[in-house]
């Protein structure tokens, strides 16, 4: 179990002056001052460290990169592709079918073995590529003070203790206690999820389990300085960073797929009827005296109709087939069995920022005159509202009509009209400024007016309101109206930053521009509510995936107050989510989170560790867990989670490779195409299991119980084959292009405990079966009764004709062929119709005579196995009129 990395354990060091102070620490350093850090850490904030400290410390911390993760060598890993149950069994009926003296047969196993283990070899390669993503993301060049000197060096020569300088544009390079800032910004969505860079100061803050976001003094690895400056001393490199520290939670190996999983039971299954069968068969006839060469040949070739050899190859296709399907929709599949995980998921577990939301911060409340709205108006308040958010901003337009600066800045100058501002800043050009700092929290800028100067001030309300006088009116100032401030707590409970905007006119600008003598006496204006606003189309997404019976959870870094809204905006959530902090998850057991996670569809205030916990709560729920995401903090989650989606575009390329489907469009929305189309999936692989089962099953009927009733061995062993590989192949692999079924989107999701053969599969494969080993039994009986030459190339066309009215009707679970319409599956079709002159092609092509033990069919003879194979397709049809009507398998 990975600790809790707040601060980081520094190894002994050596008893020189510098080295002697770095003891192993186990507090977090942003509880402690910054000269204190720089103390404890051996280092001195004015000239750095000495090049033989540097050497030393090198030698006990490494570089300052992540570490790649032990791998299995090669050998290793392609030989771990054959010890699935279902390969071995595959594998040892290649040798069974050599033996009978079928080498193409032997040869078709082995190249369905090898294409499933060269998928799987390649799926290894996944974490790797993962820590490579890591790796790139680290910064390559940093400025640090060695000796007194500033010096630029590659960024993995960082040891603890450096003195770092920062300027806007850097990508952090370790994680740094900052010494000294100046207007210093930095973005970190990547690792907290916040939309909006966080300011950044040398304070201390004293809660040791302090999420990262609200630890203003510190600056982490692969996170961007957005404005300002800085200095600060190394606290951690390498893997001991929080970049770090998420890396070594991609360490953990993710679970097997449904999918998966189903296919160690079924062959698990499929070993012991073979086994049993083929035991029976050979002591019953044994008993009878039967000849054992004989015996033998028929035993093994049961074993070999009992095993559907073709189903790896099958599965693989039909998730190619849908992969290549869904790059078309803008979702590509990193790794197949997410294809069909997606369909089986029943909780998605999404991100809020750049996944829900634009990733972009927008005005969305404008408050004036006891009015609050949607947009600024012409009227005198809500202009003078807008001339202040216009003036009172550093951001601009650049050359191609875009706007640049902070976020929240541009926000503010995008919601005034362009005119108005070119004007404004034209009659109004700055004189002076208050930049804004996190003590006073606002900032002024002062404007010539005429012959005057005008102060403009924004900020937050609760600093705002306190120093106003007097609010703004056409006619004049007049008293504060006491509803401002309910009006700033009814927006902020929206989920919205809110921001204060007053005046002041001055007579002259002061010969000292001082905070506390200028921002008194103030005109309140107005408030304006901002917000990283919802994706257009997550509304109706989500709305779908409740219909389809998937349940939407937020996991966010940000505010609950923020992530409760969008929650409820969206329909994630009620009016009054239940929305759960980190904080409150830490003081949980694991048990205790699994309870909470059933009834919570808000997480805020989420790290990654958490993030897991929560995945793994609700799989221990039984519940099969999707995760969306885009940045580096989404990443353990994405591997923990049974799938991971991650965003296309404005996501990471850590979040990409960790997961498992990426959407290409960004779009939540196309999560519920990619459902869509999972189900599918699964719905034609279950009937490719239906109708090989079934196949397989009447034939085995066909052998086990003709020479209980007295009859001679009904087929060959080349007959066997012949239908397993060619019929039962073709056919089988058509199935895989399958439209989706009319009420895919309209059922639940699968339980995840559910069986492959769960809903009536069994019932239908056993009774089927038993129905095409009757109709065969019972043709073999009567063309002996009447003394027809050719009895067994009859029962060999009876089986092939009845799979292939088999698999027409079982194209869908409750419609009928009619209504689905022969030309919806053209593959099929042609599988179905070449199978049927390959079929003929053995009965009535001289040359293949000696190879199949066959003779040609008389036209009445053919006609009467046409009749007898259609009451199969009769009876399934008749089967699927009773589940429409809720007369058999009726689903809980």
């Amino acid at each position: 179990m990975l600790h809790y990395f707040g601060g980081y354990i520094l190894r002994q060091m050596s008893d020189q002056p510098q080295s002697q102070k770095a003891q192993p620490r186990t507090e977090p350093w942003h509880t402690l001052e910054h000269d204190e850090v720089v103390r404890r850490l051996g280092s001195d904030a004015g000239r750095g460290l000495t090049p033989e400290e540097v050497l030393r410390r090198q030698a006990v911390h490494g570089e300052n990169k992540l570490r790649e993760t032990v791998r299995r060598r090669w050998p290793v890993m392609l030989g771990a592709q054959f010890t699935d149950l279902m390969i071995v069994i595959l594998l040892i009926a290649a040798v069974i079918a050599g033996i009978v003296g079928e080498p193409q047969d032997s040869i078709a196993i082995v190249v369905i073995v090898m294409l499933n283990a060269v998928v799987g070899f390649v799926q290894e390669f996944r974490a790797e590529r993962v820590m490579a993503a890591l790796r790139a993301m680290a910064a390559h060049k940093a400025q640090a003070i060695r000796a007194g000197e500033v010096r630029e060096l590659a960024a993995t020569e960082l040891v603890p203790g450096d003195i770092v300088v920062l300027a806007a544009g850097d990508i952090v390079p370790a994680d740094i206690r900052l010494t000294e800032t100046a207007r210093l910004q930095a973005e970190e969505a990547a690792l907290t999820g916040e939309s909006v860079p966080v300011e950044k100061n040398t304070v201390v803050t004293a809660d040791p389990d302090a999420p990262v976001g609200d630890r203003s003094g510190m600056v982490y690895k692969s996170t961007l300085v957005t404005d300002g400056r800085a200095t600060g001393v190394v606290v951690a490199t390498g893997m001991q960073t929080e970049i770090g520290r998420v890396a070594a939670l991609m360490s953990a190996e993710s679970g097997k797929t449904p999918l998966q999983k189903r296919l160690a039971r079924f062959g698990q299954r499929i070993a012991v009827v073979v086994i049993a069968i083929c035991t029976i068969l050979f002591v019953s006839g044994w008993l009878r005296g039967e000849p054992l060469v004989n015996l033998f040949l028929t035993a093994i070739s049961l074993a070999v109709a009992a095993i559907p050899e073709a189903l790896p190859a099958v599965v693989t296709i039909s998730l190619a087939l849908g992969a290549a399907r869904m790059v078309r929709q803008n979702v590509l599949i990193r790794r197949l069995p997410a294809v069909e995980t997606l369909g089986s998921v029943t909780y998605i577990c999404t991100d809020k920022t750049g996944t829900l939301t634009e990733n972009r911060m927008q005005a969305a409340s404008f408050y004036a005159r006891g009015v609050t709205r949607q947009t600024l108006s012409a009227m005198p308040e809500w202009r003078q509202l807008g001339r202040i958010m216009a003036l009172c901003n550093d951001a601009g337009r650049n050359d191609v009509g875009g706007v640049r600066g902070d976020p929240t800045e541009i926000a503010l100058l995008e919601a005034v009209p362009d005119a108005e501002e070119a004007r404004w800043r034209r009659d109004h050009p700055r004189q002076a400024e208050l930049p804004f700092d996190s003590v006073r929290a606002r900032m002024s800028t002062l404007h010539q007016d005429g012959d005057k100067v005008l102060m403009l001030v924004k900020g937050a309300p609760e600093t705002i309101l306190p120093l106003c006088a007097s609010q703004f009116a056409v006619t004049g100032s007049q008293d504060l109206d006491p509803q401002a401030a309910r009006a700033a707590a009814e927006i902020a409970a929206s989920g919205q930053r809110v921001l204060a905007f007053a005046m002041k006119a001055l007579d002259a600008i002061p010969e000292v521009v001082v905070a506390d003598q200028l921002e008194t006496d103030l005109i309140f204006v107005g408030l304006v509510g901002l917000m990283d606003p919802p994706r257009p189309s997550v509304k109706q997404a989500v709305a779908d995936c409740v219909k389809a019976g998937i349940k939407p959870v937020m996991i966010t870094g940000d505010h609950p107050a923020t992530a409760g809204a969008i929650a409820t905006a969206l329909g994630i959530a009620g009016p009054e989510p239940r929305v759960l902090t980190g904080r409150e998850i830490t003081d949980l057991s694991d048990a205790q989170l699994a309870l909470e996670v059933g009834t919570t569809q808000v997480f805020a205030r989420i790290n990654p560790e958490q993030k897991i916990r929560i995945v793994a709560a609700l799989q221990s729920r039984d519940e099969f867990v999707a995760m969306t995401g885009d940045g580096v903090n989404d990443a353990p989650a994405l591997k923990r989670a049974d799938i991971g989606v991650a965003m296309g575009k404005i996501g990471t390329e850590v979040a990409r490779e960790a997961a498992d489907m990426v959407l290409l469009d960004d779009n939540f929305a196309t999560i519920v195409r990619a459902v869509r189309e999972g189900r599918r999936i699964f719905d034609n692989i279950r009937h490719f299991v239906k109708y090989t089962m079934t196949s397989n099953a009447g034939e085995i009927w066909t052998l086990f119980l003709a020479p209980f009733m007295g009859l001679p061995l009904p087929l060959l062993p080349i007959h066997i084959l012949w239908i397993n590989l060619v019929t039962d192949g073709l056919p089988g692999l058509a199935l895989a292009a399958e439209p989706a079924e009319r009420d895919v989107m309209q059922r639940p999701p699968r339980p995840p405990q559910e069986s492959l053969f769960a809903r009536g599969m069994w019932q239908h494969i056993a009774w089927v079966g038993l129905l095409i080993g009757a109709l065969a039994i019972g043709t073999q009986a009567w063309a002996i009764s009447a003394d027809k030459d050719h009895w067994q190339s009859m029962v060999f066309t009876v089986l092939t004709l009845s799979q292939m009215a088999h698999v027409l009707a079982i194209r869908s679970e409750r419609d009928s062929l009619l209504r689905l319409g022969l030309g919806s599956n053209r593959p099929l079709l042609f599988a179905v119709l070449l199978s049927v002159v390959l079929q003929l092609a053995v009965l009535y092509v001289p040359a293949l005579y000696p190879v199949f033990k066959t003779g040609p069919l008389t036209a009445g003879e053919l006609l009467l196995c046409v009749a007898i194979s259609s009451l199969v397709f009769i009876a399934v049809e008749a089967e699927k009129f009773c589940v429409r009507r809720g007369w058999l398998y009726v689903r809980d």
